[in-house]
């Protein structure tokens, strides 16, 4: 499957393409609304970091008791009702004079449904679609993250100044409310592609199974730790232009648009497939350059630029469906998402704590020095694999 419009005749395809709009526009435009609360109440790059990223930090809970739910429910009833949760307690997080500790526990309780509903979503992508498609798909996917965030950022941006951050979150929950609605009525009802119970030692042996590869393993490393630390950077854009992270937040966005369209859908496999490393190296080398603190257009050229590095998680999530076997499809795309977040939620609060000690661009540059490190590491132990594997052995 190489075209659009061939994605677009799926049946399904489109109405969980809205609904998954629908629910990162509700993201983008709660968590700017609330980082830009915490900010104003607290003045801390940590808080206001953790507001919007922490989140993240509650998807390893989930990663490690709820993830054999991603195979084993169904699809439709269970991110309808996923979206339900979301629009409740975003529109709790709107109530005034609402204490910091519960503003977190709610975020928290996010965060741990959240590892849910990527394994069941990227579950039910790879079930409607061919073989050959998840990654065109998954492309489009990525796209319409871009572009959500691009409009939901410049239109949170705007109705946190004209009307208020209490007001914009009410807006949130309102979207997640739609999506909810969206997948109750557009989506058909599909049999678990697992069967069994749900449980924590399920899910635990099916993360073990997985880990047990270490081909798998480095792929998992490579997808969580390089991309984490990025996101660290950009948590940092409150605290570091705070009348212009809106525009920093929509030049990261675009950038990511750029890199899903290029490896999606117009590198041919043979070039795409050698990516992954050299993708992850641009997605962090540009924000080297805050160290220097540059003024707001050279910083948003560097987030468009980096950006466009996120592309790289296409070509390893390709790599990672053909080690996996397809009835543990959701549980590993889960994983993958969970780890993710949860690398970024980490990396979001180890980036707020560095810039508390000494300024947002200076820990931006250090996240960014150890994202290159990371993958240069594992680009040699992919290599070294590789070259053990091929060396010819010799009998005595």
């Amino acid at each position: 499957m190489r075209s659009y419009q061939a994605l677009f005749r799926t049946r399904e395809f489109t109405p969980l393409f809205v609904s998954s709009a629908l629910q990162v526009a509700a993201s983008t435009i709660g968590g700017l609304a609330l980082g830009t609360s915490v900010y104003a109440a607290t003045g801390s790059p940590l808080l206001s970091a953790l507001s919007m990223f922490g989140p993240s930090l509650a998807q390893v809970i989930g990663a490690t008791t709820l993830l054999s739910a991603a195979d084993r429910l169904p699809p439709r009833a269970t991110l309808a009702g996923l979206a339900v949760l979301f629009a409740a307690s975003t529109a709790a997080l709107a109530l005034p004079a609402l204490p910091l500790w519960t503003v977190f526990a709610v975020i928290a309780a996010q965060g741990l449904v959240a590892s849910l509903g990527g394994g069941v979503r990227w579950g039910l992508l790879n079930e409607i679609l061919p073989k050959d498609g998840y990654l065109l798909g998954r492309s489009v996917f990525n796209m319409l993250h871009g572009l959500t965030q691009i409009a939901g950022y410049a239109t949170g941006g705007a109705l946190v100044v004209w009307l208020s951050p209490e007001v914009t979150l009410l807006v949130a929950a309102a979207l997640y409310a739609a999506a909810a609605l969206c997948a109750a009525l557009g989506l058909t009802h599909h049999t678990p592609r697992a069967a069994g119970r749900p449980s924590v030692t399920v899910t635990w042996r099916t993360n073990a199974l997985l880990w047990s590869s270490a081909p798998r393993r480095r792929l998992y490393l490579g997808l969580w730790i390089p991309n984490g630390l990025v996101v660290g950077c950009e948590s940092l854009f409150v605290a570091y232009a705070p009348d212009r992270a809106g525009l920093l937040f929509a030049c990261a966005a675009l950038g990511m648009l750029i890199g899903d369209v290029t490896v999606g859908r117009l590198l041919p496999p043979r070039v795409r497939d050698r990516l992954a490393a050299p993708l992850l190296l641009l997605l962090a080398t540009p924000y080297l350059l805050f160290a220097l603190h540059p003024p707001t257009p050279v910083a948003a050229a560097c987030a468009t630029l980096a950006s466009v590095g996120f592309g790289a998680s296409l070509v390893q999530q390709h790599h990672l469906l053909t080690l996996t076997p397809p009835e543990l499809t959701g549980h590993a795309l889960g994983l993958h998402s969970a780890g993710m977040l949860t690398l970024q939620g980490l990396s979001a609060a180890l980036a707020g704590a560095v810039a508390q000690l000494t300024s947002p661009g200076t820990a931006m540059t250090a996240m960014a020095a150890a994202s290159v490190a990371m993958t240069l590491g594992l680009w040699t132990a992919g290599r070294n694999e590789q070259a053990g594997l091929t060396r010819p052995t010799h009998a005595s």
